[in-house]
């Protein structure tokens, strides 16, 4: 009868102990924001990644592709070959 008592008390305890992780501020509340958080800047290292990659080939082409060379100085420098008439329209 008395380890049958033990065991409700630890049952009781636990349960309680439970409920006061659920709902206190350090404890499963805070577990799921920072898993949230984990999440997002696991999502936020994917978008960096690709952009690195992509940046990475538009610096490898500017090293050899006369092509994207040009392009680069006519749209990054606003540069233009002799003889050509710039149309700039802008939207105000």
């Amino acid at each position: 009868m008395l380890r049958r008592n033990i065991i409700w008390i630890a049952v009781v305890i636990a349960l309680a102990l439970a409920i006061g992780s659920a709902f206190a501020e350090g404890g499963f509340r805070r577990y799921l924001k920072l898993s949230n958080e984990v999440n997002d800047l696991k999502e936020r290292n994917q978008k960096q990644a690709a952009e690195n990659a992509r940046l990475r080939r538009e610096a490898e082409a500017l090293q050899s592709d006369n092509a994207a060379i040009e392009r680069a100085a006519r749209e990054d420098l606003g540069f233009i070959k002799p003889g050509e008439i710039v149309f700039s329209l802008e939207k105000k």
